[in-house]
């Protein structure tokens, strides 16, 4: 019965790609479930999440980074990377900061870190002002922009070298994410 073992195999490949299709779903919400459920946090004594972000910290004032905090890294992390940047530019997103190699034992970082290529321990690249470290919001007059800073923690050192750009740290912490934490503000002049 020719049509009979067709029909047969149309069912098993049918089963085959409803359970690959199940265990899909599964692992999804595991890793869902994982991230609901990690205490690792970012944080600023500056600015609320999705609040104000103050004049101090931008163009319009000293250009400071401003102090930043986490909790709860999960266990194995052995390093930080940090990046802020602006997703409302007109002319897509910018990078406002990169930083990355943090030791695995920081869960905070002053307010002003010095703009030099190995502060806190930890190493900065290039923003889009093609400086080193951080450059502050300086949006165009009109409606604010929002500005996120996500910190990751790692499992190895990323150990990139020169005017590293934020491009070339997301490539490299690739497969190496074990959490993830964002902080955003808004900031508009």
């Amino acid at each position: 019965m020719p049509g009979d073992r067709s029909r047969y195999r149309r069912v098993l490949v049918a089963g085959a790609t409803l359970a690959g299709t199940f265990c899909v779903l599964i692992s999804l919400r595991v890793k869902i479930t994982a991230a609901e459920d990690s205490d690792f946090r970012l944080t600023s004594p500056a600015f609320q999440a999705n609040g104000d972000i103050p004049a101090r910290f931008t163009c319009s004032g000293e250009d400071l980074s401003p102090a930043l905090a986490w909790t709860d890294p999960p266990a194995g992390t052995q390093s930080f990377a940090l990046i802020a940047d602006d997703p409302d530019a007109p002319g897509g997103v910018f990078t406002h900061w990169v930083l990355y190699d943090l030791p695995a034992g920081a869960h905070q970082l002053p307010e002003g870190v010095p703009r030099t290529p190995d502060p806190e321990g930890g190493r900065q690249g290039g923003n889009d002002f093609d400086k080193i470290g951080y450059g502050g919001p300086c949006p165009p007059p009109g409606t604010p922009h929002h500005y996120s800073f996500r910190l990751y923690a790692l499992d190895k050192k990323l150990n990139l070298r020169g005017k590293v750009s934020r491009v070339e740290v997301e490539r490299a912490l690739k497969g190496h994410v074990l959490a993830q934490a964002e902080l955003t503000g808004r900031f508009g002049r």
